[in-house]
């Protein structure tokens, strides 16, 4: 089995699907989530993932926190038929682009 190219999308590009209503898929683990996440991400990390439980009528952008573990949820998610995209460089590029980084209550989050 050969492994799927997977769409490797920058800050801007993700922010554009998402407001065309693509799900933004958080794979990170719980505290790096607790720290600061985009704040209409879905979290559900890498290892609880399961292809099966994500929207298949929608594009998907796997986010972590530089793009390693998201590529593998790609992987994972392009196999099972989701249309999915990488965030190149994850919420550290996310950040550094001046998108928003928000914890659950709503303030200022940061990339752990």
């Amino acid at each position: 089995m050969t492994t799927p190219e997977i769409p490797q999308v920058d800050p801007a590009q993700a922010a554009a699907l998402a407001d065309e209503g693509a799900l933004l898929l958080d794979v990170r683990e719980p505290g790096e989530w607790t720290a600061g996440h985009i704040p209409e991400a879905l979290h559900i990390p890498l290892g609880s993932l399961d292809a099966g439980t994500v929207a298949r009528d929608r594009v998907v952008v796997a986010v972590c926190r530089s793009g390693n573990r998201s590529g593998k949820a790609a992987v994972l998610l392009a196999a099972a038929g989701i249309d999915v995209r990488n965030l190149a460089g994850g919420m550290k590029a996310w950040a550094e682009a001046g998108r928003t980084v928000a914890r659950d209550d709503g303030t200022p989050g940061a990339v752990a």
